[in-house]
């Protein structure tokens, strides 16, 4: 996920100090965030602009939808709102007691 400015790989150690030294200089809490938390924030503004579970499966580097579904279950609740609320409008008639 993280090269150098070679395009080897960066070792986690060094990325996780230079993302301390990131927040440091954003003012924030260094202990209270790790790099993963960008992960997730990525998949949350994904899912909340309406980007196929497909797309975002792939951008994440995961095989198939269902590793995302699992692993980001609330960043995607959006997204599986909006196809519950399609379903509603498709089928407006249905007997929602049966």
């Amino acid at each position: 996920m993280f090269a150098t400015r070679y395009g080897t790989e960066l070792d986690a150690g060094n990325v996780r100090r230079a993302f301390r030294t990131v927040l440091r200089k954003a003012g924030l809490d260094a202990t209270e965030w790790v790099p993963r938390e960008m992960r997730h924030s990525f998949v949350s503004q994904l899912s909340d602009s309406g980007v196929p579970l497909e797309n975002i499966s792939r951008l994440v580097g995961h095989g198939n939808t269902t590793v995302t579904e699992t692993v980001y279950r609330k960043q995607l609740r959006p997204v599986l709102l909006e196809g519950a609320e399609a379903m509603d409008r498709i089928f407006p008639n249905a007997d929602r007691d049966a």
